[in-house]
């Protein structure tokens, strides 16, 4: 009984709900801070994360039992434990070891004169390394995936021309692994762009910090959070239009020659089918056609 919403309680939700509150803050000068920190904290620990995984997958295959052992553990702690614990740690860690407290309050945009506040470097140091190295345990096991799924007589091809295994590796396998890793890469990336959100428990202003900070003192909390909304769906909908670009690159030398140079909207709606002309095979018998429809996908 006590959870039941009236019609009246859901009316007057919507009559104390200010969109003019929403459309002006998109571009209010703290949240387009923290957009931009979102996005190089993204942007950083993604890469970072990649380059750990990548890392990780050789040494998971070296021949010392020590490293293999080493590596395996790495994954386990970082998948294991929750990532705001690691954010936290790491934010409660770095005084002690003497690199927060001359961070604090630096203002790198005021300096630009980009944007009025400065935010916390050490709350950002925090949360960039515990993003890089919690991204790095998963994207081991994308990278594996990915190289694995190359057969192992491409690397044997490539000693048999000379190639050293870095070389190999370099030239001829991880070129042709890139096709299976990079969808679930563009996923992680994805996924990155929203955990940053996390930081906000360690009072860095990066989007969802930006709009509890506007939002709170006003009053408004619930309008900047819709603000804070619609930004993270601008940017994950623009990193899947450029994610989706990157597939069809690397995919393009697999694809049916008649579906090559066709745009994405003809293949999902089926416009621009027309028949494609196939010769005739030698020996075909008199009068049969030797056109076979094509029906573009």
């Amino acid at each position: 009984m006590g959870w039941q919403v009236s019609m009246n309680q859901i009316l007057s939700f919507i009559h104390h709900f200010d969109w003019q509150i929403v459309l002006p803050s998109l571009f209010n000068g703290l949240i387009l801070q923290g957009l931009i920190l979102t996005i190089t904290l993204a942007v950083f620990s993604q890469f970072v994360g990649t380059i750990i995984g990548l890392l990780l997958y050789f040494l998971r295959r070296s021949r010392f039992t020590p490293v293999r052992f080493l590596a395996d553990a790495y994954i386990w702690f970082y998948r294991g434990t929750p990532l705001l614990v690691q954010i936290l740690f790491l934010y409660l860690a770095l005084p002690y070891l003497g690199v927060a407290v001359p961070l604090r309050n630096f203002d790198l945009f005021g300096i630009l004169g980009f944007t009025p506040s400065a935010f916390f470097l050490d709350s950002f140091l925090a949360a960039a390394v515990a993003l890089s190295l919690n991204e790095g345990a998963y994207m081991s096991e994308i990278v594996r995936a990915g190289i694995d799924s190359i057969d192992l007589g491409q690397m044997e091809a490539a000693k048999s021309l000379g190639m050293t295994y870095t070389q190999g590796m370099r030239r001829i396998v991880l070129p042709q692994a890139l096709r299976v890793i990079v969808p679930p890469l563009g996923n992680e990336f994805n996924n990155m762009l929203k955990t940053t959100s996390l930081a906000y428990v360690i009072s860095l202003y990066e989007l969802l910090g930006a709009a509890e900070a506007v939002g709170n003192p006003s009053f408004h909390g619930l309008e900047l959070l819709v603000t804070a909304s619609i930004w993270y769906l601008t940017l994950t909908t623009v990193w899947g239009f450029i994610q989706g670009i990157m597939e069809r690159r690397l995919n393009a030398s697999s694809l049916d020659p008649a579906l090559r140079g066709v745009s994405w909207w003809e293949r999902a709606f089926g416009i621009g089918r027309r028949t494609v002309p196939i010769p005739a095979l030698p020996g075909a018998v008199a009068g049969e056609s030797s056109l076979i429809q094509g029906d573009r996908r």
